[in-house]
């Protein structure tokens, strides 16, 4: 009997490595469908030899999407930005991109298709982001009736960009923001449950054109993370609320300091601290819709941010404090 093929575009990112981790011991046959090559060594040494394959492929390039499809029994898409880069945009990684595999995986006869979006997706939203997200659903369903859509909150772990990032400015920052007053609600979900909610998804027919909403236990407004950020790492900082219209106007300004040297050197040009349509979406909470399915559905008990950050928060601690 044939083994299971499962192609996960975007699985050597975050979110991707866990969930090859976790998918590798079902005995599934794994396509790893990249446009980056970081990470994808690693990602071959989680399976036994020649259980994980490597397809080079850009969501924008129809045919290497069709390549890495085509024999296919189940589809997973984690492909996504957080800010607009070049070519790399909202409109062409989170709508266009997944209606091409969607349309695809549908023409190939792929059974199952998961397409990971997020909390706040919403085609009528300001913000870019969530508007390319909503864009990036209905698309989707038009061409896959059938897909499974995840909708996870903000997403941690060892090596997320949210309280890694405000970490490491706590190490030399005598001050940390709170945009729009750090009143925006977040509900963080473990990179772990959102794999583990994925290959329920992809193993349970019940599944099949839901939309799930994924949220951690715990609903905590921006400050309040701030406040459990420091307290892990022993750090003593000032929080300053900053309005949204100022917050706008530094995300404004640093998209345009950035412009430049992202055309010219896209490679060695820092990710923006804060964008203007990172401050759009944070005047909405990102908490889970009362009444939507979720992971009490699933049977999946999500852990704590308590039990999890002071594990890879570590290397941030306060020495001086850990010295005494």
């Amino acid at each position: 009997m044939a083994k299971k093929i499962v192609t996960i575009f975007g699985g050597s990112g975050f979110i991707g490595r866990y969930l090859v981790r976790a998918l590798a011991p079902t005995g599934a046959a794994i396509r790893i469908a990249s446009r980056s090559k970081n990470h994808t060594s690693l990602c071959k040494s989680m399976g036994e030899v020649g259980q994980i394959a490597i397809f080079p492929c850009n969501v924008r390039d129809s045919q290497g999407v069709q390549e890495a499809i085509s024999g296919s029994s189940a589809v997973v898409n984690l492909t996504g930005i957080l800010y607009q880069r070049g070519r790399q945009t909202f409109d062409e990684i989170h709508s266009k991109g997944p209606a091409c595999m969607a349309s695809l995986a549908a023409d190939a006869g792929v059974k199952t298709f998961v397409h990971v979006s997020a909390i706040g997706a919403n085609s009528e939203s300001k913000s870019l982001y969530s508007k390319s997200k909503g864009e990036g659903e209905a698309a989707v369903h038009q061409a896959f009736k059938d897909a499974t859509i995840i909708r996870p909150s903000l997403v941690f772990g060892p090596e997320d960009d949210f309280f890694n990032r405000f970490a490491a400015y706590a190490q030399f920052l005598p001050a940390l923001p709170l945009i729009g007053g750090g009143n925006t609600k977040f509900q963080p979900v473990h990179v772990c449950d959102v794999a583990q909610s994925i290959i329920w998804s992809l193993q349970n027919k019940e599944a099949r054109g839901q939309i799930f909403e994924l949220g951690g236990p715990r609903v905590a407004t921006f400050r309040e993370l701030m406040e459990l950020l420091l307290a892990t790492t022993a750090r003593r900082r000032l929080l300053v609320p900053v309005p949204f219209w100022l917050s706008a106007l530094g995300g404004d300004l640093t998209e345009r300091l950035l412009a430049l040297p992202a055309r010219v050197i896209p490679a060695l040009t820092p990710a923006p601290p804060i964008t203007l349509d990172q401050v759009r979406l944070m005047r909405e909470d990102n908490i889970v819709s009362r009444g939507s399915r979720g992971f009490v559905d699933m049977g999946i008990s999500p852990v704590s941010m308590e039990t999890v950050l002071p594990s890879y928060l570590k290397r941030f601690h306060n020495r001086k404090v850990a010295s005494r």
